[in-house]
């Protein structure tokens, strides 16, 4: 009889339906899911993975371990039945093995068949946190110049480089929200870094997914908050030359909703005269996982800055008395100050037939005051878009195939005004001084993107790569200035030919550790309206815009058990309409197309892990970068410069570096940075001298408290104090009779340190 009673009752639990807990593992920065992650069940030891979706089920609570390659193990007690994300973090070591998004398409790094690199957070906290210059310095094939913390150029193989004053022809995204403005402007030094958790490096004419941006796209991934944790991070650093920055993050995470704000401040009165900077800047980030097919995440930024200007200097000052600004610069206290914001929200829908939608809506602003010797420029940007895209997975021949399409709206309405500047009119007066109107203009300046791209796995082993991308690039000037016979009326629109840009590529795993690949990419980099501006008031409608192929091979990998892991790529760059910028006077510049260059060069990356424990890490990168750019032909009015070494580029960079950690807490890293000389005019009769910079960092972290957190580091830049030209103005010009300013002069021997404190609450 007992036994019969337990029978039944064995029945009656059974079939009572046990409490499954739904859930998805994801990338901690890109929010992109994880597949394959393997979980155990650390009371019983039973192991399930996720799914293709990265989704997975439990059918009981307690405790689990999420483990998956190239990212950080995670153990988290569950004991709800709600629905619940985990999230994992990068793994520094295993590099090849995360899942990547740059485009679009989520694959692991060693299938990529672009030239991508990842600079994961513990990169990024290796160098200083002021100067984003040292952070995408490391990537073979890049080279960002920094004049002065709000002076920069950042180039990718090349393309960038003539551009006088700043970024262009390189696209680079907050999360989904474009950096660069309608006329391919760039600047991501206003961001504040310790907001940035990961950075991808496109390199090339990702044209499919992007559209216009010849020289590749920076991506920049904004420290997602994190789930199931409050806390409070405070930060101060002081240093050479007046530095004082002081930071405040905040987070706070249930099971499904996240939220952090992180705030700096951030002043120095700089190496040079006229050289004080001061910056605030509050970034905000939200994710929120409504359930099982829909996610909601926000990310919004502001930056106040203000930033005086020491401007380039002529050779003797360079050579002779680095520390001054530019004669007029200096008296007429030139400076930068600059309000600037962007909102994004983005809606994540996932369906269980293996599609999924993302669409963006973004807007930003910046409204900037600059006084300069010859004139005040007023600006004023506001921007909006859109962008879309449907991601699916389909079976064609058996086969897997991923497709994604979509489309970008972006539109930015810019107005300037420029005014004379009195300053030597009123020496009483301190810098300068507001005159009469010189010009009022109205911009609107808008492109469309549409682009498709997929993926098919021929076989195990190789994949295969087609992408498509249409655009359409319009502006529309309104000439608001009083016309005159010496001004006259500028208005008038201006549309470039539709462009349609393919790109094809394929990937060959060689074995689970190693991949080889190659792309042949079209691209294309559009127009500043003021280039197609005639001096007599016209619009050149016959300017082209700037178009290119790219042709790579390369391969990625890990050997000596993922000891060490390489990347190499060889490429070749064609340019066909180089736009060039000829000076007319201080503040006005034509655009003419001038010619073709071939961009031919050689990237190499190795990291190698020679100790991993516990007790003990210790870890090697050198990267290098193999330069021949060449103008192929060059003709500017009577000058033939053809066959002349591209402007304003090295033809050599190297990186290296080491990095230590201990199981008490202490830790290390140097940083090598080796820069060849570079042409600095069109004709190759000046170049600059080569140099190398040294910077170290060393720190303690508290290993006792697991609520306490506390951080102590002190770094030194320019170790040896090398004196060097941090950054070139190409084809500098004398004005009456002073001689040209080339030269930027760099930051000589510098420290800096600091604390950071973190509670858990």
């Amino acid at each position: 009889m007992n036994t019969f009673f337990t029978y039944c009752l064995l029945l009656l639990t059974l079939s009572i339906p046990q409490a499954q807990i739904q859930g998805r593992v994801i990338d901690s920065d890109t929010n992109v899911s994880l597949a394959k992650t393997r979980i155990y069940n650390l009371e019983t030891n039973q192991v399930q993975i996720t799914d293709d979706s990265g989704y997975f089920i439990l059918l009981s609570q307690g405790e689990f371990l999420f483990k998956k390659n190239g990212y950080l193990s995670k153990t988290l007690t569950i004991n709800s039945t709600d629905f619940f994300t985990v999230q994992l973090s990068l793994s520094a070591l295993e590099l090849n093995e995360v899942i990547i998004n740059a485009n679009q398409i989520p694959k692991m790094l060693k299938k990529a068949m672009t030239s991508v690199e990842v600079l994961s957070q513990k990169e990024i906290n290796t160098g200083n946190d002021t100067n984003i210059a040292q952070v995408v310095n490391r990537v073979p094939g890049v080279f960002m110049q920094s004049g002065a913390l709000n002076t920069n150029r950042l180039t990718i193989r090349g393309i960038g480089s003539r551009t006088l004053y700043g970024t262009s022809k390189i696209r680079a995204y907050f999360k989904d929200i474009p950096l660069t403005n309608g006329s391919g402007e760039t600047a991501i030094e206003d961001l504040e870094l310790a907001s940035i958790s990961r950075i991808e490096v496109v390199k090339g004419a990702p044209s499919s997914v992007y559209g216009a941006g010849l020289g590749g796209v920076v991506h920049l991934l904004p420290k997602n908050p994190s789930l199931r944790e409050t806390s409070v991070q405070s930060q101060l650093t002081m240093g050479s030359f007046g530095l004082l920055k002081s930071g405040l993050n905040f987070n706070h995470g249930s099971i499904n909703n996240s939220y952090r704000g992180v705030y700096s401040n951030t002043h120095s009165e700089g190496y040079r005269d006229n050289n004080q900077y001061d910056r605030q800047t509050f970034t905000l980030a939200t994710n929120h996982y409504v359930d099982y097919e829909n996610e909601l995440s926000i990310v919004a930024s502001y930056v106040d800055l203000k930033a005086f200007i020491p401007s380039s200097v002529n050779k003797s000052t360079f050579l002779n008395s680095p520390k001054e600004a530019a004669y007029t610069w200096g008296n007429s206290k030139g400076f930068e100050e600059s309000k600037r914001g962007l909102l994004g929200i983005t809606w994540n829908h996932n369906t269980q037939q293996r599609f999924k939608q993302i669409t963006s809506v973004f807007g930003s602003f910046r409204d900037s005051y600059e006084p300069r010797p010859f004139n005040i420029l007023e600006e004023y940007t506001m921007a909006y878009g859109i962008r879309s895209r449907l991601l699916g997975k389909v079976q064609l021949f058996k086969n897997p195939l991923n497709v994604t399409a979509g489309g970008e709206f972006f539109k930015d309405h810019y107005r300037s005004k420029t005014f004379q500047n009195l300053y030597e009119d009123f020496p009483d007066e301190t810098g300068s001084v507001k005159g009469i109107s010189l010009s009022d203009f109205n911009e609107d300046r808008s492109y469309h993107n549409i682009f498709l791209e997929t993926n098919y796995e021929l076989c195990k082993n190789i994949l295969l790569e087609f992408g498509l991308n249409y655009n359409k690039t319009i502006y529309k000037l309104k000439d608001n200035f009083v016309v005159s016979e010496a001004n006259p009326d500028q208005s008038g629109s201006y549309q470039f030919r539709r462009i349609l840009s393919p790109k094809i590529g394929f990937s060959f795993l060689a074995n689970s550790d190693i991949s080889l690949y190659s792309t042949v990419s079209h691209g294309f980099s559009p127009i500043s309206l003021a280039e197609t501006l005639l001096p007599n008031g016209q619009i050149n409608t016959d300017l082209k815009p700037e178009t290119g192929w790219n042709y790579e091979v390369g391969t990625r990998g890990a050997i000596y058990k993922n000891k060490l892991q390489f990347n190499l790529a060889l490429y070749r760059l064609d340019i066909k309409n180089l736009v060039v910028s000829r000076r007319l006077a201080n503040d006005q510049y034509i655009g003419i197309n001038a010619g073709q260059t071939r961009h031919d060069g050689l990237e190499i990356g190795l990291n190698y892990s020679w100790i991993d424990k516990k007790q003990f890490e210790l870890s090697t990168f050198v990267n290098g970068t193999f330069n021949h750019f060449k103008f192929k032909e060059f003709i500017d009015g009577d000058d033939d410069f053809s066959g002349n070494d591209l402007t304003g580029v090295p033809s050599i960079l190297l990186n290296a570096g080491m990095n230590i950690s201990t199981e008490y807490g202490f830790y290390g890293a140097v940083n090598f940075q080796q820069v060849g000389s570079q042409p600095m005019s069109d004709s190759n009769h000046l170049y600059s001298d080569s140099y190398a910079l040294t910077n170290l960092k060393i720190g303690y972290k508290n290993q006792g408290l697991k609520k306490l957190k506390i951080n102590f580091f002190l770094g030194v830049d320019n170790l040896f104090g090398e004196s060097y030209a941090s950054q070139i103005l190409i084809n500098a010009r004398s004005f009456n009779g002073s001689p040209p300013r080339y030269y930027y002069p760099g930051i000589p021997l510098n420290y800096y340190s600091g604390i950071k404190i973190n509670y858990v609450l």
